[in-house]
């Protein structure tokens, strides 16, 4: 089991004193969202956590919750399908840093961040998850096509 990303390498260190720890989830759970939406996760999950999946499809609860509530605050690399994991390799991190999805994430979310002066100063939001969501799917889209030529 590796890694992906995980709360607290994000509300370690310098994180801003005025937003509450759960901000560090904020980015990770869009994305593992959008994961859980499209099918992306691995099917065991659904052996522990098959009501929060169904909430979070009905958009009762965000990414970000099911994130703390059911994976401990770590996005591992075994919360993934084959073909969900080998597009996060590709698009979430980029060898042993993180990879588009996060410069996405800023470029969207520009504003938000600005005001509070912080990369985690983003709502959890369904509708800023939904801004996002196509940038994730683009993404995806032309990942596919380069597998499949």
């Amino acid at each position: 089991m590796e890694t992906i990303d995980r709360m607290d390498y994000h509300y370690g260190g310098n994180f801003p004193k005025d937003l509450e720890y759960v901000c560090a989830g904020t980015h990770i759970g869009m994305y593992l969202a959008w994961i859980i939406l499209n099918n992306l996760e691995n099917p065991k999950l659904h052996e522990g956590a098959k009501n929060e999946i169904e909430l979070l499809k009905k958009r009762e609860i965000t990414g970000r919750e099911f994130l703390i509530g059911n994976l401990d605050e770590k996005f591992l690399d075994s919360d993934l399908n084959e073909e969900g994991l080998a597009f996060t390799k590709s698009y979430y991190l980029n060898g042993e840093d993180y990879g588009e999805f996060i410069h996405n994430y800023i470029s969207i979310f520009a504003n938000d961040i600005k005001n509070k002066n912080s990369i985690y100063g983003v709502e959890d939001t369904w509708e800023n998850y939904d801004n996002i969501e196509p940038f994730i799917t683009k993404k995806y889209i032309e990942w596919k096509k380069t597998r499949v030529s």
